[in-house]
C-alpha cells in the first residue's frame, strides 16, 4: 500500500513508474474497511467473508466496480 498527499501526486507516480493507475481509497474509508473487516477477528466464529459479503462491504463504504469485487476477472479502474 503507497499513501500518497493527493491524487495528482498519484498521477504523477504512476506516470514516473510506468504504472497504471487503480481505484484509490481515502484513509477514511481505509478506516471504516478496517473496523467491518476486522471486526470479530478474535472471535472463535471469525471467517473470511464470502465472496458477496465482500462486495457488500465495500459498497457499503463507496468502493463499487470490477476492481473491488472478487468474483470479477477483470482489472480496470472503473
Amino acid at each position: 500500500m503507497l499513501l500518497f498527499r493527493s491524487e495528482e501526486t498519484v498521477n504523477r507516480w504512476c506516470e514516473s513508474n510506468r504504472t497504471p493507475r487503480r481505484p484509490l481509497i481515502t484513509l477514511v474509508q481505509l478506516w471504516q474497511l478496517a473496523v467491518v473487516w476486522y471486526a470479530n477477528r478474535l472471535s472463535v466464529e471469525s471467517r473470511r467473508p464470502a465472496p458477496d459479503e465482500m462486495v457488500a462491504v465495500f459498497a457499503s463504504i463507496g468502493l463499487t466496480g470490477p476492481f473491488w469485487d472478487p468474483r470479477s476477472d477483470t482489472f480496470t479502474n472503473a
